[in-house]
């Protein structure tokens, strides 16, 4: 379990950082504090949680297959 919350947390640090670096890197405590009135697809402040989720879902079924293709050369 606290593989996988490490997983998400890199996953969340990762998009948000690479989707607004310019404003992260130019004014982050305004970048933080415009978030509730912000976000994507009217998700408003919960939007970077979502997209993360879902990358992470993604991953997730990547590492699935990975280990699934993994055990079928053991053998």
């Amino acid at each position: 379990m606290k593989k996988e919350f490490l997983i998400f947390i890199v996953i969340f640090l990762i998009l948000s950082i690479s989707i607004h670096f310019d404003a992260w890197i130019s004014h982050p405590i305004a970048q933080i504090e415009a978030l509730p009135k912000g976000g994507a697809l009217g998700l408003g402040i919960w939007h970077p949680l979502i997209f993360a989720f879902l990358v992470y879902i993604v991953v997730w079924i990547f590492r699935l297959i990975g280990s699934g293709i993994k055990k079928i050369f053991r053998k």
